[in-house]
């Protein structure tokens, strides 16, 4: 999966994408997935650096990140996230 690349991030979790002026904001920890998507880093890679830094177990991780992600496809900020529409 890859992010829209010109999302501008701040330090403080805000998310902007200029490319239909929305923004919004996110956590911490959400701030630190969206840059290793922007780095390009897998879902595994994410998923080894998550519960290697923080106390969660394997199956919060795993229903987290994918709200997490079905959330920034929700409001595309994923590259061909955005819905077909028929």
């Amino acid at each position: 999966m890859k992010l829209k690349k010109n999302l501008a991030l701040s330090d403080s979790g805000f998310v902007f994408d200029p490319s239909t002026g929305d923004s919004f904001s996110t956590n911490p920890i959400g701030l630190e997935i969206i840059r290793m998507l922007k780095e390009g880093k897998t879902s595994n890679d994410i998923k080894a650096h998550i519960l290697k830094t923080y106390m969660t177990d394997d199956a919060s991780f795993e229903k987290d990140f994918y709200d997490f992600i079905n959330m920034l496809t929700k409001h595309n900020l994923v590259e061909g996230g955005e819905k077909e529409k028929n």
